[in-house]
C-alpha cells in the first residue's frame, strides 16, 4: 500500500540479473501462466493508497493497460521504462510521494485473464506487479475489450487517502486500442469481483462515477491494430473530452503518464516538462508535446467541493 522507496539501483541489478541469467521480466507469464497471479486478482480486492510517516501526501497513479492482440507489448515497453517514469515523478517533483499501481485489461466475454490488477506501491514491488501480469493474447476480435469492467473496479474498490483526507483525484490511465462495452455486465462482475451488482450499468454512467474521484486518461498508442482509429477515438472522446489523447511513438508513454501528472500537481507547465525531456536525453519530446498540447492547456483550475476532508485540508480537487 505505498511503504518504502524507489530505487533505480535495485531496478538496473534486477535487470542486469535477468540479462545474465536469460530470465523474462514477465517470467509469471512467459513461463506459460494462464491463471491471474494471486496478488492481481481483483475478486474480493480493495487496492489502496495511503498516507504515512515515510510518504505523507500521497499521490495515486493507477496504469491499466489492453493486453489482447497487438496491445500485448505494452507492459513490456513500461517495464523497461520505469526508472524514467518514476525519475520524473520523484527527482522532479512532479507529484508528492507518489504511489503507483498497475493492472491489465482483457476480454471478460472470452480470456482466461480479462482484469488484473496490483497494489499502489511507492518502491520497486510495482516492477514486481508488473512481472506478474499474463499477456494473454486473445480479446474478442470485435474492436471491443473490457475497459468497463476496469473501470468498475477503480470507481468502487479502490481508497485513497488523496481523496479521502484533502479531496484530490488521483490519477486512472487506461493504454488501450479499442472500444468498451455498452455496459457493465453484473454477471462479469459477480465472476471476477465478487460483488452483486443489481443490474447493468451503462458506461456513460460507469464513466461518470470513476471520473469523480479519478482524473481518467485514454491514450491511444502508435502501433496498436486500431491506432488512428476514428471511430475508437470518437467514442472516448466522447466519455472523456480530451482526455483521449492519441500518441504516434509508443516509446513516449511513460514519459507522457509523467508530464501529465506534472501538469495536474501543477507542478509545471507544458514547456518546463518539454525541458525537462531534453535534459534528460528523451527522445519523446516531439511526442508528448503533440499529444498534451491540448491538455496542458486545461489543467491549471481548481475548484472547492461540497467536501470536508478527515484531516481538514484545504478540500480542492483538480478539474
Amino acid at each position: 500500500m505505498g511503504s518504502g522507496i524507489w530505487s533505480t539501483d535495485v531496478y538496473d541489478a534486477a535487470d542486469r540479473y535477468r540479462r545474465r541469467t536469460g530470465k523474462s521480466a514477465f517470467s509469471y507469464s512467459d513461463s506459460g501462466a494462464r491463471k491471474v497471479h494471486p496478488a492481481l486478482d481483483p475478486r474480493d480486492a480493495l487496492r489502496e493508497s495511503r498516507d504515512s510517516a515515510e510518504h505523507p501526501q500521497s499521490t495515486p497513479i493507477a496504469v491499466l493497460f489492453d493486453v489482447t492482440g497487438s496491445m500485448g507489448h505494452v507492459p513490456r515497453v513500461l517495464q523497461s521504462k520505469l526508472p524514467q517514469l518514476l525519475g520524473l515523478l520523484l527527482r522532479q517533483g512532479y507529484a508528492k510521494d507518489p504511489q503507483v499501481m498497475f493492472g491489465a485489461i482483457g476480454d471478460a466475454t472470452c480470456d482466461r485473464v480479462p482484469l488484473q490488477v496490483g497494489q499502489f506501491e511507492s518502491d520497486n514491488r510495482m516492477d514486481d506487479d508488473l512481472g506478474r501480469i499474463v499477456l494473454e493474447g486473445g480479446g474478442g476480435g470485435q474492436m471491443m475489450e473490457s475497459y468497463e469492467l476496469a473501470l468498475y473496479f477503480m470507481a468502487r474498490h479502490t481508497a485513497t487517502d488523496s481523496w479521502d483526507k484533502r479531496g484530490r483525484r488521483g490519477y486512472l490511465f487506461i493504454i488501450g486500442d479499442e472500444l468498451a462495452y455498452p455496459a457493465v455486465k453484473t454477471a462479469e462482475v459477480s465472476r471476477l469481483i465478487g460483488d452483486g451488482l443489481g443490474e447493468d450499468m451503462p458506461v456513460r454512467q460507469m464513466v461518470d462515477e470513476v471520473t469523480a474521484r479519478w482524473d481518467t486518461y485514454y491514450l491511444l498508442p502508435a502501433g496498436s491494430h486500431y491506432a488512428g482509429n476514428r471511430k475508437v477515438l470518437d467514442f472516448w472522446r466522447g466519455l472523456l473530452g480530451q482526455n483521449a489523447v492519441e500518441l504516434d511513438d509508443l516509446d513516449a508513454v511513460c514519459e507522457t503518464i509523467a508530464l501529465t501528472v506534472g501538469l495536474g500537481e501543477q507542478a509545471i507547465d507544458l514547456d518546463a516538462g518539454l525541458r525537462d525531456l531534453d535534459r534528460a536525453g528523451s527522445t519523446a519530446t516531439r511526442t508528448v508535446s503533440k499529444a498534451l498540447a491540448q491538455v496542458g492547456s486545461g489543467r491549471r483550475t481548481v475548484a472547492t467541493l461540497p467536501f470536508s476532508p478527515a484531516d481538514g485540508g484545504s478540500g480542492v480537487t483538480r478539474l
